[in-house]
């Protein structure tokens, strides 16, 4: 028996600006996974489908599609209820670390699938991988069993999950064709919806370190995001936080486990404190707990003994001293006054170029790498004062490093406007 439909009429249906059908969307969909269709074809796919765009209709249903194409993981009869949270990616956001523990401290499930950092944004998976002896390898039975023992859980997504995603991500990103909001919605959302959490809160980030540095599209993503969690039986709200000066005093993997255990310890950035506790009130809220008061599990201690009991489930050793790099360098300031900005994009760059990060996905990360920040926007400096601290296990990173850190600081004769991390809340 033949195919339903061609992949040439799919592409010039949409090329030509027409509305693909729910079933063409399915078929096209699921063929590609089957390799039916080739990843020329679904390269010129979705060349039309950034050029023309999809509406929320055919969004709901791609997403759909990719979610059917492999596993959905489904954690009915957990004691607890479960929310999960997805940053678009920034510069130094580490709030999954703490963010979990302080959330599954209050009897609420937190399954995070998270994934790999890619050029200048980091991953969740590479920081916690600089714990000694910490893996992310679990089954689903092991996740749902660390869930109901724990709360909380950090794991790489199984290829079963989204598989269909996996493969055209990966064809995106060769192909020019990442920069599109239904692509980009449907390939976030259908990994969540596949996760099988009840609710999930997004963050998504706006300024220079951001995928997306235009505020209006990245409400537009926010919006769409939405949308689709909540047309798939998933609660979702957004916030839209600000990703122009890098999040913390830290960039690099196991600086920024170093600065989330800060936090955890009742210190640490008054940023990071900030967004963990509003992106907390956020899922608490989901779950049926809105009275608990985030602020007050990093305060007393009952969050850094979740995370303690985490690292320990996923046999790490929290109390191992975390890998150092053995080389550092310092930045200076050339000239006094006072920091106006910090451009989170140049810090980034600063630290994948020194080895925090990767260019292709099969490259290694060195876990001490990463670019340490010594001030902030407001702080007064003067010529000659460190700016920053360059940590590296290959000495000859350094010139190129220094080159992208040099233009990351702007010194005024005036302070800068106070920052607003939380912009907007989309959702609920």
């Amino acid at each position: 028996m033949g195919e339903p439909f061609d992949a040439v009429d799919v592409i010039v249906t949409k090329r030509d600006g027409g509305r693909l059908s729910d079933a063409q969307v399915g078929w096209v969909v699921d063929a590609y996974v089957r390799g039916v269709v080739a990843e020329e074809q679904m390269a010129a796919l979705a060349m039309a489908v950034l050029l023309v765009g999809m509406d929320a209709a055919e969004t709901a249903c791609w997403t759909g599609a990719m979610v059917a194409s492999g596993r959905r993981l489904d954690f009915a009869g957990l004691s607890r209820p479960t929310v999960d949270k997805h940053s678009t990616g920034g510069v130094g956001d580490k709030t999954t670390l703490p963010l979990g523990p302080v959330v599954a401290s209050f009897g609420v499930a937190v399954p995070q699938l998270s994934g790999r950092g890619l050029g200048h944004t980091g991953g969740t998976l590479d920081k916690l991988e600089s714990i000694p002896g910490w893996s992310p390898s679990l089954s689903p039975d092991q996740i749902r069993a660390q869930l109901e023992s724990v709360g909380a859980v950090v794991a790489a997504a199984g290829d079963d999950l989204a598989p269909a995603d996996r493969r055209l991500y990966a064809l995106r990103d060769i192909t020019g064709t990442v920069a599109s909001v239904p692509l980009i919605a449907s390939s976030i959302m259908s990994k969540k919806i596949a996760e099988g959490t009840s609710a999930l809160v997004l963050d998504v980030k706006v300024g220079t370190g951001a995928f997306l540095p235009d505020a209006a599209t990245a409400r537009e993503l926010a919006q769409t995001m939405v949308r689709l969690g909540e047309g798939a039986g998933v609660r979702t709200t957004a916030v839209l936080t600000d990703m122009s000066t890098p999040l913390g005093m830290t960039v690099g993997n196991a600086l920024e486990v170093r600065e989330a255990v800060e936090v955890l310890a009742g210190g640490g950035p008054p940023d990071v404190v900030e967004l963990t506790c509003v992106l907390a009130h956020e899922m608490l809220t989901l779950a049926g707990r809105p009275d608990a008061d985030p602020a007050a599990a990093l305060a007393d201690g009952t969050a850094m003994d979740v995370w303690r009991a985490m690292v320990r489930a996923q046999g790490g050793d929290p109390a191992a001293p975390l890998p150092q790099a053995t080389c550092t360098d310092d930045l200076t300031a050339t000239e006094s006054g006072t920091v106006a900005s910090v451009d989170a994009l140049c810090v980034g760059t600063a630290a994948w170029r020194l080895g925090a990060g990767r260019t292709r996905r099969d490259d290694q990360v060195q876990p001490g790498a990463g670019v340490e920040l010594l001030v902030r926007p407001g702080d007064h400096v003067r010529s000659g004062q460190r700016l920053a601290r360059l940590h590296t296990d290959t000495p000859d990173r350094l010139a190129r490093a220094r080159e992208a850190l040099a233009s990351a600081f702007t010194i005024a004769r005036t302070p800068p406007s106070p920052r607003r991390l939380v912009l907007d809340r989309i959702g609920g």
